[in-house]
């Protein structure tokens, strides 16, 4: 397996190999990124996270419990990661499964259940009576256990048996699925956001209503970001692709269109208070301004999909697309702050670029999944650019 990559142009893509790596692992380190910004206060109120770690900035240590969907490793230091980056990287190793012109929904649930099992079955082998052994296990099973409920019936064709699993997933709110591993979908297919968008939704197997639409919107940008020459303008357009028809949906319309629309106007609303000339400091009236049209709409849920998706494209847009400004102004709006610098750093990752990601916080992250999490970014990187590539 390569670990460089040359400077031939990849047919289709009109990115060289070398160009092409540097997205996916700008995609999955720009997540990792986001996450590890936002774990340390995720689910926190402004208050909160203002009392324990001012405005936040950079990456810092996480002081908090485990939890199935948190963090496996109490009190990691800063770069350390959720459910979030896992959800990338589950995401990636089920992509080197794939032909890269379709993907198979059926076998996305069946890598799903696959760990789901694993994990299952390292439970059963435990032979010691001492409780850590158990603990550690069941964290990893209560992460995908709502997961496989909906996983089965679907892979056996159990149309009923899925209606009536996907309605109860996470108590059958409108949770933010899809969108934990779209970033992921949309870097596997470079430039063609429109084909992104499709091969995504059909993936969307765990959203439930208008959350599918958002899922495959998030990939689409991603895809649309990782054009040679792609602009802010592009990244936009992508939000405007329909493949799925939702603008003709009766009475109701297109709720992701609105969102957006929703977001571009609170960035402009918000430009025009900014009377101290830096929209990213704490006491900025256009940021309070910001972060209070947002608490105006905010669901009954932090990690609702709609919610999530327009705290992520206000951030994206407020800070007219900066890497760092974006995850600064979402990590310190709070909610499921872990969750939405994820995805818009997957988003901008792959825009960007791993080289022109910020040093510090690429190497930290970097450095903290491989040696304490055991998760190696780059190497699913290159793993995943040499499957793309045909090797």
């Amino acid at each position: 397996m390569p670990t460089t990559f040359s400077d031939e142009l990849v047919p289709e893509t009109q990115l060289t190999e070398r160009q092409l790596h540097d997205k996916i692992l700008g995609m999955l380190v720009g997540s990792a990124i986001g996450d590890a910004m936002g774990a340390p206060t995720e689910m926190w109120s402004r208050p909160d996270i203002q009392l324990e770690y001012g405005f936040v900035e950079g990456l810092d240590s996480m002081i908090r419990e485990v939890s199935p969907e948190g963090v496996w490793v109490a009190n990691l230091p800063a770069g350390g990661t959720t459910d979030d980056t896992r959800w990338k990287v589950l995401a990636s190793h089920y992509l080197l499964s794939q032909k890269q012109t379709q993907l198979d929904a059926k076998d996305f649930a069946k890598t799903i259940l696959k760990r789901y099992d694993s994990y299952t079955k390292d439970f059963r082998e435990i032979k010691t009576t001492a409780p850590e052994p158990f603990e550690a296990v069941t964290l990893k099973m209560g992460w995908l256990q709502e997961w496989a409920k909906v996983s089965q019936p679907f892979i056996d064709d159990n149309i009923v048996g899925y209606a009536d699993s996907l309605g109860k997933f996470y108590g059958g709110e409108m949770v933010c699925a899809g969108l934990l591993y779209a970033p992921s979908l949309g870097a596997y297919f470079p430039g063609n956001p429109e084909k992104a968008y499709q091969e995504a939704y059909k993936l969307s197997i765990y959203d439930i209503g208008y959350a599918k639409d958002i899922s495959a919107l998030a990939a689409a940008m991603t895809s649309a970001g990782m054009k040679p020459t792609a602009s802010k303008e592009d990244l936009l357009a992508s939000l405007r692709l329909d493949p799925e028809k939702y603008f003709e949906s009766r009475l109701v319309g297109r709720t992701a269109h609105k969102i957006l629309k929703n977001a571009l106007l609170i960035a402009s609303q918000s430009a025009k208070v900014d009377s101290l000339g830096n929209q990213l400091k704490s006491e900025t009236p256009s940021l309070n301004f910001a972060f209070n049209e947002l608490d105006l709409q905010l669901q009954d849920m932090p990690f609702h999909a709609g919610e999530i998706w327009l705290q992520t494209l206000t951030a994206m847009i407020y800070s007219d697309f900066d890497f760092m400004g974006t995850l600064v102004f979402l990590t310190n709006f709070g909610r499921d702050n872990d969750t939405t610098s994820a995805i818009a750093g997957g988003i901008l990752g792959a825009y960007y670029g791993f080289d022109q990601l910020p040093v510090k916080e690429r190497e930290q992250v970097l450095k903290v999944n491989k040696e304490i999490l055991g998760t190696d970014l780059e190497q699913i990187a290159n793993e995943l650019t040499a499957h793309m590539l045909g090797r």
